[in-house]
């Protein structure tokens, strides 16, 4: 057992097989042998179980190969292979003596059954023979009276034909009457053949009498067709009589399909429409009306659907036509909702015809779902809700744009604000925030929806939405600064500037675009770009070369600059103004042939309306600043001229030549020991930096219109005591009194320097002068 387990299974059978297969294969030449002849360095182990095995040149090559373990391991191998070959060769022969026996056995039991079959099967034969005998008796004797029989039912046939065709007249009456249209097509078509063979000569009656009856029966089908009263499957069968008749379907189907696009072009699919007519009635009316349009939609689209159905079920292949008519129908839907969106309907009334819409879109998809209509209306949808995000946006530019030209067209008298610019500013603020507010209200309408339609597109809504603010805020400051001149692209949208496009807009709006853009830039953008983030997260299934991102930073970045540009526009129209006024002033007069001044000049009064205009129109709109007046003390440097110095009031009593040239030598000298000062400084959207700048400015052109004339004694003069009279009254406008006053001087120094004869006005005839107009101040006050 333990040699047998050493070998393994599948060598040992195999080894087992090749034996019995050559201990009785007939032929011993077809089994693996070597020749007698080879040569013993060419033999193998293997060969033991050849015809040709030599034992002792077995043994000299095991001998050679093996040692002493090896050929013990080998004997009791080969042992217990003997063993095992006898022991399958004793259960072989005895399962084949066991089969030998079985066989005889059989034979024996076929020999004894088969005694007797010869002498049974010959008297098969003899009674076979004689059935067929006589058979052919009977068939002999018959023959005659069978031929006449046959011909007899012939004749018998024949007549019953003829007699059906004199009766089909009548039956197709009673059928007719009967409603019965199936039988009496069969009786037509049955007699068919008979009418073509002998209808013009034997049974012209009646085949004229057969076809009135069939005309009518053709009619009642058409109608039966045509109508909608009946059943699908009764007007199938009607056009499938039709088509046994013989009669032209094409043309019914034509005129059916005709039906139905007259159907689809009468379907009323603006009656959701009601909703804005009745705003003006009550709330019930208004909810009865809504569901009375429903419920009338409702059933008119049940009824477009089940007359598609039919025609479908009676004309087969016809999908391709009524595919088309049910794409015609999703157009006509997003037509009208187009409509709605172009008339700036509310979205609830938007989202309920989207829920109308997908309703009908699911119930035309069961009966022709061939023509795929979801996804047909789901690309009408995506147009339709990115036109409603678009209108929505430009209704709130339009908005915008109307709080600002509210204030640009209406006349001043006409204004009840007290306080127009503000009013303008706060209206403009409130367009902006609340309409992004209510406009992001009505978007998330579209994303709390359910229906399945705006569902798919719920990720592209939000990308229409961010890209919407962030397209919007763009075109906002593209038309800000198309609207102040500071752009002369083409904008987008005519609408909004066409209206302007004769105006010159006015200072005071340009200030209000300035303050406006920093409240955007400060307020709104933080504001929207939260509720963004809140609400309208995810998206993304657009990329960038679709349209840009919100990106807040780039909005800010924007509106920031153009803030600034505007508050800049708007120092540079005010200073213009002025420059006009001062130019007028110093052209006009010849000032070499000047009188000697006897008042402040009515130049001055002019100067300071239109700062306290812009005083007005500043304190409106900007902020309050920290308020630090930089004053003398303040100054790093002296700002004074050298007919401010001291030394002056000694030197009086000098002759007029020696004391004008003495005063134009110290203010020289003056200059040169001064501390530069810093005049013209960053802009801040505040009050005193806007007022400051201005009057900066507007002394500085002072001072250039100064130096282009030439000026006598009395012209110098008057120059002084307008200046003069500009420090008393200027110094509670402008932030930055130590500036204003070095200009001021500077104003007076340069017109010494353009002047013939530069003797100033004493000190007491110049405080009289101006104490007399101060007197006059209160008077003279303009109403701001």
């Amino acid at each position: 057992m333990e040699v047998e387990e050493g070998v393994p299974l599948d060598d040992k059978a195999k080894r087992m097989r090749d034996l019995l297969s050559s201990f009785y294969s007939p032929d011993h030449s077809s089994s693996a042998s070597l020749p007698p002849n080879t040569s013993s360095r060419f033999a193998t182990l293997d060969t033991i179980n050849t015809s040709a095995f030599d034992a002792d040149q077995y043994m000299n090559l095991l001998v050679q190969k093996s040692n002493l373990e090896g050929l013990l391991h080998k004997h009791v191998e080969m042992a217990a292979e003997i063993k095992n070959l006898d022991t399958d060769l004793q259960m072989l022969v005895y399962e084949n003596y066991n089969k030998f026996i079985s066989a005889t056995d059989t034979i024996k039991k076929m020999k004894n059954n088969i005694v007797g079959m010869e002498t049974n099967m010959e008297q098969l034969l003899e009674k076979i023979t004689s059935v067929q005998s006589r058979s052919d008796g009977v068939n002999t004797s018959l023959f005659e009276k069978r031929e006449h029989i046959e011909k007899l039912h012939r004749t018998r046939n024949l007549l019953r034909k003829v007699q059906f065709i004199y009766d089909l007249p009548t039956r197709l009456q009673k059928c007719i009457k009967s409603e019965a249209y199936a039988e009496a097509v069969k009786f037509y078509t049955g007699a068919t053949p008979i009418f073509k063979a002998y209808g013009d000569s034997s049974f012209l009656d009646c085949k004229r009498a057969s076809e009135e009856a069939v005309s009518i029966i053709i009619k009642n089908l058409q109608g039966k067709v045509f109508s909608d009263s009946e059943s699908i499957q009764a007007r199938a069968e009607a056009v499938m009589l039709l088509k046994k008749l013989d009669f032209p379907v094409e043309n019914v189907k034509v005129k059916l399909f005709e039906k139905l696009e007259q159907f689809l072009l009468d379907l009323d699919l603006e009656s959701k429409e009601s909703t804005n007519v009745s705003d003006n009635s009550s709330t019930l009316q208004g909810s009865l009306t809504d569901s009375t349009s429903a419920t009338v939609h409702e059933a008119s689209i049940h009824e477009f659907a089940e007359a598609v159905r039919a025609y479908k079920v009676i004309f087969l292949h016809s999908e391709p036509q009524l595919s088309k008519l049910g794409q015609d129908l999703v157009k006509k839907h997003f037509e009208a909702a187009h409509q709605k969106i172009l008339k700036q309907v509310p979205t609830a009334d938007l989202l309920a015809a989207l829920r109308v819409i997908w309703t009908d879109v699911l119930l035309m998809d069961e009966v022709i779902p061939e023509a795929s209509l979801p996804d047909f209306a789901l690309q009408y949808a995506r147009d339709a809700v990115k036109d409603y995000i678009g209108s929505r946006f430009s209704r709130l530019l339009t908005n915008i744009s109307d709080s600002l030209k509210k204030f640009q067209f209406t006349p001043k008298e006409e204004m009840n604000e007290e306080y127009p610019l503000q009013a303008a500013l706060d209206a403009s603020k409130k367009a902006v925030v609340q309409g992004s507010m209510d406009a992001l209200m009505d978007f998330r309408q579209l994303l709390d929806e359910n229906p399945e339609l705006l569902l798919k597109l719920r990720d592209l809504t939000i990308d229409w939405v961010r890209e919407g603010f962030q397209d919007f805020f763009r075109k906002l400051d593209g038309y800000f600064l198309l609207l102040s001149g500071k752009s002369n692209t083409s904008f987008e949208d005519v609408n909004l500037i066409e209206d302007m496009a004769g105006d010159k807009i006015s200072a005071g709006l340009v200030l209000v675009l300035a303050q406006l853009t920093l409240y955007i830039e400060q307020s709104a953008i933080p504001v929207i770009t939260e509720e963004l983030a809140s609400f309208f997260s995810g998206g993304g299934v657009r990329g960038l070369e679709h349209g840009t991102a919100y990106v807040p930073a780039e909005i800010c970045r924007i509106f920031r600059s153009s803030g600034e540009s505007f508050l800049h526009l708007y120092i540079k129209m005010r200073t213009q103004r002025i420059s006009v006024l001062l130019r007028k002033r110093f052209t006009a007069p010849n000032w070499v042939k000047h009188k000697e001044p006897r008042e402040v000049h009515m130049f001055v009064d002019l100067l300071l309306q239109e700062f306290d205009q812009i005083c007005t129109e500043v304190k409106q709109i900007l902020p309050q600043g920290l308020n630090h007046k930089h004053r003398r003390t303040n100054s790093n440097g002296s700002t004074t001229s050298s007919r401010s110095n001291p030394l002056r009031d000694d030197k009086l009593n000098r002759s007029n030549t020696q004391r004008a040239r003495s005063q134009l030598l110290e203010s020289h000298l003056a200059k040169l020991f001064k501390q530069k000062m810093e005049i013209f400084t960053k802009v801040e959207h505040t009050q005193e930096s806007v007022l400051t700048t201005i009057v900066k400015l507007s002394l500085k052109s002072l001072q250039e219109f100064v130096r282009l004339q030439t000026f006598n004694r009395s012209g110098f003069q008057q120059i002084q005591l307008d200046i003069q009279f500009l420090k008393t009254t200027l110094k509670d406008i402008a932030e930055d009194e130590a500036a204003v006053d070095f200009l001021l001087d500077e104003v007076i120094v340069s017109s010494a320097e353009r002047c013939l004869d530069p003797i100033p006005l004493e000190p007491p005839v110049l405080d009289r002068l101006i104490q007399a107009k101060l007197s006059k101040a209160p008077e003279q006050t303009p109403v701001s």
